[in-house]
């Protein structure tokens, strides 16, 4: 299964979760629509997010605090945790994690990654600082839901000491974690992110995979806490308003996704959602303004995510393979590494009898694999094909 490739970059200023928050906004109560949804055994509880149990500290005190003669605390904390031989974390994209859990399972996506090291740095007196990474956004699907995310990495500064009755921040040469490789550019023009809005991107980020789900009441909950905590974070409003369309409220979903296009008149995945919302709603205005829009959005990308994919898809239930694999081709020359793209130009590969090609294409699959449901998967389809292989040539 793919791994999450985790750096660790000395004196410089920068995971994954969502686009750069908005300008300062107030809070946007009319958006809720609490009746809609069957109320919560409990409150959305956020304290158990960054929350360290007796586990990370016995691991902390075996593994970093009897490990500090002259050496860097932070320096032994990420080896700590990320060292081959020692936590040995995998990458898992199916569900976000507090840090207890990302410790319990030694696995999360990359925003799990960075909640679990940026609690276990503060049980060490650690400060931290979370950024966003500007890079472009990575896309995935559930089902017909597509995600887009972006990514956060950590600054670690030095121990916090106790000044006059206070703590002290010393932050001269201040160690950067990063959850991706990115480019010395990117982290220059990384911004700091406030732990409201990174809290933000945990709630969103659930209620999303709750969304795809279909569990929409839990979804709702913790979208709404997600805006609570961080008014000015679009991409809550955008993941509330699906959930409000995947509920039969369109309406709803119309109102919000028309109060995130107010703060960005040019998101596409805003206006996406918005074009579909409209068409769903089956009166003569609201089509007539989605034509409209699909216009603006063919102008802003003529080629969306997926595109090629999409298309390629069609040719196969058709059995125009050979179309089909162009077509997966042309996606794969977008984003090389995106795993299903692999897994379904094997397939084309398959049916027109490349089996050399098609085994390629599923090893790559195996490899970038991002939850162990997919990696199974691959696993057992590369063994079937590879069976078949051996039966061919022993024809």
């Amino acid at each position: 299964m793919k791994a999450c490739a985790i750096l660790l970059c000395a004196a410089l200023l920068g995971g994954c979760a969502s686009t750069a928050p908005l300008a300062q906004l107030p809070a946007a109560p009319q958006l809720f629509h609490d009746q809609l949804f069957k109320a919560p055994a409990r409150p959305v509880d956020i304290d158990h997010i960054f929350a360290v149990n007796a586990e990370m500290r016995a691991y902390l005190q075996r593994e970093v605090s009897h490990n500090l003669l002259h050496k860097d605390v932070r320096r032994v904390l990420f080896e700590a945790l990320y060292r081959k031989d020692k936590l040995q974390l995998e990458y898992d994209a199916a569900m976000t994690r507090d840090a207890a859990e990302t410790f319990a399972a030694r696995s999360g996506n990359c925003l799990s990654l960075a909640i679990m090291t940026a609690a276990l740095a503060r049980e060490l007196n650690l400060n931290v600082q979370f950024q966003q990474v500007q890079v472009d956004e990575s896309w995935s699907r559930a089902g017909d839901l597509y995600f887009a995310s972006n990514h956060v990495n950590l600054i670690l500064g030095q121990q916090r000491t106790d000044i006059r009755n206070g703590f002290g921040v010393d932050l001269s040469s201040p160690l950067t974690v990063d959850f991706i490789p990115i480019t010395a550019k990117a982290r220059e023009n990384a911004k700091p992110l406030e732990e409201s809005t990174i809290i933000a991107m945990y709630l969103n980020n659930r209620g999303a995979e709750l969304l795809a789900q279909g569990q929409y009441d839990q979804a709702y909950w913790l979208v709404r806490k997600a805006i609570e905590q961080a008014p000015t974070f679009l991409h809550a409003y955008n993941t509330l308003a699906v959930i409000y369309q995947h509920h039969g409220n369109l309406p709803e979903a119309e109102r919000t996704l028309r109060y995130a296009l107010q703060q960005r008149p040019d998101n596409v995945i805003v206006l996406s959602n918005l074009v579909q919302t409209l068409e769903s709603q089956a009166l003569p205005d609201k089509r007539a303004e989605a034509a409209q829009l699909r216009l603006k959005l063919a102008q802003l990308e003529p080629e969306p995510p997926f595109y090629y994919f999409n298309l390629g898809q069609a040719a196969m239930r058709i059995g125009d393979f050979q179309r089909a694999r162009e077509l997966f081709k042309r996606e794969l020359a977008r984003v090389p590494d995106y795993h299903e793209f692999h897994f379904w130009l094997a397939l084309a590969d398959y049916r027109l009898g490349y089996l050399r090609e098609a085994d390629a294409h599923m090893v790559k699959a195996l490899a970038n694999s991002t939850t162990r449901s997919d990696h199974d998967l691959y696993a057992a389809k590369l063994d079937k094909l590879r069976a078949y292989q051996a039966a061919t040539l022993q024809k």
